[in-house]
């Protein structure tokens, strides 16, 4: 090929890269399979910020596919699996082995997939039987060389509510309809993206996780409801990245000015409108050597008429921010919003092996650094994965320690919560965490895993008023729940699922307000269910 051929060839191949859905976190066995071979030194990503695009995955198995790292049966076999979905987004035509979709359609212009979406969960326990289903479709689709368009409609059905705000547990929040003793509730996600070869933009509403984690993040969990929200990624140089979000809440604080009163012939109604409620962060990113990443951000609540331009900016400091437009009045009161600063060091340097620390803070006052009666509201995480040490084994470690009123706010419109639910760890403040695993998987896309956790959380200092200073640390516990669970989960097809589980726990304390009454005291809870899509 000459030389101009070799120029167009390079250009095209980079356009291809140039576009981007994004690929939920819940389908967790791609996720896995990157973070294993990041921890064996084949590839280099940063696993600070989820999701991933799809052409992101794909450039990462194609690493992967054409390394010289000598993979075994299992981990070929895996390889093989998902490049069936994601050469799509590496091949410029149909002709490979491809994964079974509902819908797939593609030509030079318009590549487009659509997969519809089922799954049921059976639960069994002394406490009687309850399940979960869900059904809908998914699309995603690329037009031209930078557009990405996808869509995701999940509804569901929980015959007993599982993850209303208060409970103290990692699945997806909802905002519930009450129907025949449990709820419904339906999920939407989707959003438009432009992309360019070392950035993107998109126009979303999903969910996002901030923080190394394997067990629930503490900077952005993406537990609650999804939210519509601005999405900058930049990757202007190989040591630096940067993400910003501006999200559109969800209070649920009514505002009662603006609410009306209507009759028509029906009767007398009322309508509630609600407090407008608004979320700016950044990170920015730097990794001064190969798989070495440190990160450091900070975002802002706020609650206004509108979005505020001052907070579209994507680059500020916030706090410092809302100094200039907010802080206090005249008479010395406090009319300021809710900001946090937060930070990430992870680290691949030593082979096999994955270490990361987060520290998400919510108050900081240099006066209290050295000073033993008073605290500053932070949430610490610290993990370890070992991978491979023995063949196809996964060893976990993690612990979360979050101090008083940390996430907390005592102004209700700029709580950190959207549709009630913590927009940081499933455990809230006061409380703390430690978590242990291991994970085999001993053929392709089977994966067996046993897991012990143990809880605990204090006292809830924002319920029970007085000083916000000076709250000790879970001088009480309040809540705990001691755990230990077996899993098996097996991936028949791309996307579809085969899956049983059996959870002994033991959850003592305040139980009315943390834990779902099947859950309450010694459990021994077995699940099964299977699933196509999420």
């Amino acid at each position: 090929m000459n030389k101009i051929g070799c120029i167009l060839l390079l250009v095209i191949s980079n356009l291809a890269f140039a576009q981007e859905v994004y690929y939920h976190p819940s389908n967790q066995s791609i996720y896995t399979f990157l973070d294993e071979f990041a921890n064996l030194g084949v590839i280099d990503i940063n696993t600070t910020v989820k999701p991933y695009s799809r052409t992101f995955i794909a450039q990462k198995l194609n690493v992967i596919r054409e390394s010289e790292y000598p993979l075994n049966k299992r981990q070929q076999a895996e390889l093989d699996f998902y490049l069936k979905d994601f050469n799509k987004e590496l091949h410029e035509d149909k002709n490979f082995d491809k994964r079974f979709d509902i819908l797939y359609y593609k030509d030079s212009l318009f590549p487009f997939s659509v997969n519809a979406i089922l799954g049921a969960e059976y639960f069994m326990n002394d406490s009687g039987r309850f399940y979960h289903r869900w059904n809908g479709a998914e699309a995603h689709a690329y037009v031209g060389d930078h557009f990405g368009f996808y869509a995701s409609l999940r509804d569901n059905h929980e015959s007993e509510f599982l993850a209303k705000e208060d409970f103290l547990t990692r699945r997806m929040g909802a905002n519930y309809k009450y129907v025949d003793g449990g709820g419904d509730y339906s999920e939407m996600r989707g959003g438009l993206t432009y992309s360019w070869d070392w950035g993107s933009f998109g126009v979303v509403k999903d969910h996002f996780i901030w923080g190394n984690n394997y067990h629930g993040a503490n900077i952005f969990s993406g537990r609650t409801p999804s939210f519509a929200h601005l999405k900058l990624n930049l990757k202007p140089a190989k040591w630096f990245e940067f993400n910003w979000v501006h999200g559109w809440l969800v209070s649920e604080v009514i505002d009662s000015a603006s609410s009306l009163t209507f009759t028509n012939a029906y009767g007398t109604g009322q309508r509630d409108i609600m407090f407008n409620k608004y979320l700016a962060a950044n990170l920015f990113t730097f990794i001064p050597f190969n798989r070495f990443y440190i990160s450091a951000g900070n975002s802002v609540i706020y609650s206004a008429g509108g979005p505020q331009l001052q907070y579209l900016i994507p680059v500020m400091f916030y706090k410092s921010v809302d100094h200039t437009y907010n802080a206090t009045d005249k008479s010395g009161r406090n009319v300021g919003q809710n900001s946090q600063m937060f930070f990430d060091i992870s680290s691949r340097n030593i082979k096999k092996v994955h270490l990361s620390a987060t520290l998400f803070i919510d108050e900081l006052s240099t006066s209290r650094i050295f000073n033993d009666t008073v605290w500053n509201f932070w949430s610490l995480k610290t993990s370890m994965r070992i991978t491979d040490l023995i063949p196809n084994t996964f060893i976990t470690a993690e612990y979360t320690r979050t101090m008083p009123l940390n996430y907390k706010h005592h102004i209700p419109t700029t709580t950190f919560e959207s549709n009630g639910y913590n927009l940081g760890h499933y455990l809230m403040d006061n409380a703390q965490e430690i978590y242990l695993a291991v994970q085999v998987k001993p053929v392709k896309t089977l994966s067996l895993k046993m897991a012990w956790m143990l809880a605990q959380k204090g006292k809830d200092y924002d319920e029970l008023g007085g000083s916000r200073l000076g709250n000790p640390f879970m001088d009480t516990v309040e809540w705990e729940n001691k755990s230990l669970a077996l899993q098996a989960r097996y991936q028949v097809i791309n996307d579809g699922y085969l899956f049983v589980h059996y959870l002994y726990s033991n959850i003592t304390g305040d139980l009315d307000k943390y834990t779902p009454p099947m859950y309450h005291g010694k459990q021994n809870t077995i699940s099964f269910g299977l699933n196509f899509g999420f």
